[in-house]
């Protein structure tokens, strides 16, 4: 199929007509005509390269009733995404090349996204053996980055093992931040709401004290590490030192936490129950400013969809979680844009082209010149929409954000030149061999 958009504002710059055509971008200037093209009229609408997620829950194999790699793929292109990174804790867990695999294939036919598998890095998420590292490596699914995400890795020698690991092939080891002795029985972020409502509290040094002993283990070991879902100032501050100091760190933060804060909590509404858990507006507001000084590198949705019953039920029962995925330009429009923290070409930095070198992603946040992969998102800044979780494409409908109004809908998503998404609406995948 042959595109041509029209007077597209590149990056929120210039406008300019761009022309697709075998999966490239053909050409970008003033085009009077361009023979069989379907012309999307862009007046008015941002263009940005493809985004990428560094982290993505499809659940499949295994909890199938909660995500497939189909279904959370439609997600994604609805989103804005041309690439997700799948994490590791499905059932049978991502920690062989097996597995990766299969997701990979999996995502390879379904034709939405590019679905890059993110190994464990500990078998079976224990904590006690790296998992086949270098199999995952070598695999199909040619695997770059390793996480045990939902769970810390939290035996310093295994940490540094690990790093030792992917420092060979360039890999990347992304940690989830948090002491498990410091937050056993833990609910929600300890603070005055905690103990206003009798909760067991989740301190903000749970995360601060792993992050800080990573850092300093990858400067010794001379590795690349990357933090998932930063949540507290303290975090930031410390990521920032480290950074100063030359230390090959990079850092996420999610949609949620650049929004909601530990207040919700007071609703008892398990949809806002999540690991790491909301924090104080302070935590908000310093997550933001990391972002816009670069502290922070990316934005991670953390996209986790639940079934109806680990959702509807109370608080204590409740799974941790969150989908992110159709919302997450929204957020960032809306706590980042909108504020004047970044201007769209950040945004682009942000959600496509950082996430893309994080996870070694050669095709995806490229320039938008000619010659590139049309891996590319079409966004409307100016429309308004009410989130409806029955309307999204992602099984799961636990979004925090449910009933809210929302800036900026994604109007098309190029993946490798086809259109998965035209007028906000799913179209079509890309056949896997095309």
């Amino acid at each position: 199929m042959t595109y041509l958009i029209r007077q597209a504002s590149v990056l929120g710059g210039e406008r300019a007509d761009v022309l697709i055509s075998d999966g490239k971008i053909a050409e970008i200037g003033t085009i009077t005509a361009a023979e069989g093209a379907t012309v999307i009229d862009a007046a008015g609408m941002v263009l940005l390269p493809g985004l990428v997620d560094p982290h993505t829950h499809l659940r499949e194999p295994g909890r199938e009733d909660a995500e497939t790699v189909e279904t959370g793929s439609k997600a994604a292109a609805k989103g804005g995404y041309t690439a997700v990174h799948a994490m590791a804790n499905s059932t049978p867990v991502a920690d062989t090349a097996g597995v990766v695999e299969q997701v990979y294939e999996l995502g390879r036919k379904a034709g939405w996204v590019d679905v890059r598998p993110v190994g464990a890095v500990t078998v079976g998420l224990g904590g006690a053996q790296l998992s086949e590292i270098g199999a995952m490596a070598d695999s199909r699914a040619k695997v770059r980055m390793f996480s045990d995400d939902g769970i810390c890795v939290s035996d310093p020698l295994l940490m540094r093992r690990a790093l030792e690991y992917v420092k060979a092939f360039d890999g990347v080891i992304a940690q989830h931040a948090q002491e498990p002795r410091l937050t056993e029985g833990a609910q929600m972020n300890e603070g005055e709401v905690s103990a206003v409502l009798g909760m067991a509290g989740w301190p903000a040094v749970a995360e601060e004290s792993i992050i800080a002993r990573d850092v300093l283990l990858a400067e010794h070991v001379g590795a690349r590490l990357h933090v998932c879902h930063v949540s507290t100032a303290g975090s930031v501050e410390i990521i920032r030192w480290a950074k100063a100091r030359g230390i090959q760190v990079t850092a996420e933060v999610t949609p949620h936490h650049l929004l909601l804060t530990d207040e919700k909590v007071k609703t008892f509404d398990p949809v806002f129950k999540v690991n790491p858990p909301l924090r104080r507006e302070e935590d908000v507001l310093a997550l933001r400013a990391g972002v816009a000084d670069g502290t922070i590198d990316v934005i991670g949705t953390d996209h986790a969809p639940h079934p109806s019953e680990a959702k509807d039920c109370e608080w204590g029962a409740a799974a941790m979680g969150m989908t992110g995925l159709e919302t997450a330009l929204s957020i960032v429009q809306h706590t980042l844009v909108e504020t004047g923290l970044l201007s769209w070409a950040d945004v682009a930095r942000i959600t496509s082209q950082t996430p893309a070198k994080i996870g070694s992603l050669s095709d995806q946040g490229r320039p938008i010149a000619v010659g590139e992969p049309a891996n590319l998102t079409l966004v409307d800044p100016a429309a308004r929409w009410i989130v409806d979780p029955a309307a999204m494409a992602t099984k799961g409908r636990n979004s925090p954000f449910a009933g809210m109004e929302l800036p900026g809908a994604v109007h098309a998503t190029f993946y490798h030149g086809h259109a998965t998404v035209l007028d906000g609406a799913l179209a079509s995948p890309r056949v896997a061999n095309d």
